[in-house]
């Protein structure tokens, strides 16, 4: 007869092969006899040994797959684009996941393909780089509908890199260059007509400034003089003697102002004794024509 203990250690032996554990966001697939019976969540868990089996366990996790597409824009530039596609086995459709596809990411790399190559070859190349969201889009909503049906559930798309031909990415490379010399040459072309026109501004109101300065001095000095020959006059000297006085003493002060500086320049004048007489002989004789001429000229007018 069987003994006891034996029966126990039978009984324990069952045991043991029937538990079994499953890891957390896993899900085990349990077939008997080759037909699937159901499913088993995280934690401790049981089977009949020898009946059923764990035909295969399922991640629940967010998996991503990374696929290189190679495709023509409209304008005849060929780009390689990296598409990411971020998915996740739906909990309660895990059943339809494990047995109706024998390989997702084949099937998820063909649907990324199909609207790829569907989208981009409608685009220029600049516009691809600006809509790269349009297109990311339209892989998820395509993906998300196709693969709905077989549990998978398609949580992004994303369009991580835009790649084309060396030879258009250097030719890109050189416009881009052109175009900001361009700008840089505009900038500095202005700066220059402004520096020039504010140098002009400045120059003209400087000179403006100076002729101001001329004219304010030369009118002091005509009232300078005009108040010598009042004082003269009150003294007893009339106008043409005055004036030819005034100019006399000019004369010696630009001479005593001259002869003040190192730098000046040698002027001869006559050096007889009768010389001074005779310059102010000469400038009162020229002034008297000048006053007699003046006079004429008024009668003839009037």
């Amino acid at each position: 007869m069987i003994s006891t203990y034996t029966i126990v250690a039978l009984i324990v032996i069952i045991l043991v092969l029937g538990i079994f554990t499953v890891k957390q966001q896993t899900t085990a697939i349990i077939e008997r006899f080759g037909k699937f019976v159901g499913t088993r969540q995280a934690g401790l868990n049981f089977k009949i040994p020898f009946i059923d089996k764990i035909a295969g366990r399922v991640s629940l996790k967010i998996q991503q797959l990374d696929v290189l597409v190679e495709t023509k824009t409209k304008d005849d530039v060929f780009v390689q684009m990296k598409i990411s596609v971020q998915f996740q086995i739906q909990r309660e459709k895990v059943e339809d996941a494990f047995y109706k596809l024998q390989n997702p990411h084949d099937q998820i790399t063909a649907y990324i393909f199909d609207v790829v190559r569907a989208e981009v070859p409608k685009m220029k190349l600049d516009d691809v780089f600006e809509k790269k969201d349009d297109i990311a889009l339209a892989i998820k909503r395509e993906l998300k509908e196709a693969m709905l049906s077989y549990g998978y559930d398609i949580v992004k798309a994303l369009v991580t890199d835009i790649d084309p031909d060396a030879q258009v990415k250097a030719a890109m490379n050189r416009i881009n260059a052109a175009e900001r010399e361009k700008i840089a040459a505009q900038f500095e072309g202005d700066a220059q007509r402004i520096s020039i026109v504010e140098r002009a501004r400045g120059e003209a109101e400087s000179k403006r400034l100076q002729g101001k300065g001329i004219a304010d001095q030369r009118r002091e000095i005509a009232r300078g003089l005009e108040e010598s020959v009042d004082v003269l006059n009150k003294a007893g000297i009339n106008s043409q003697e005055a004036s030819a006085l005034i100019v006399i003493t000019q004369h010696y002060d630009t001479l005593q102002s001259i002869g003040s500086e190192s730098n000046s320049n040698l002027i001869l004048l006559p050096n007889n004794p009768n010389a001074a007489s005779s310059m102010l002989n000469d400038m009162v004789t020229s002034l008297v024509a000048a006053n007699k001429i003046k006079e004429s000229s008024n009668k003839t007018k009037e």
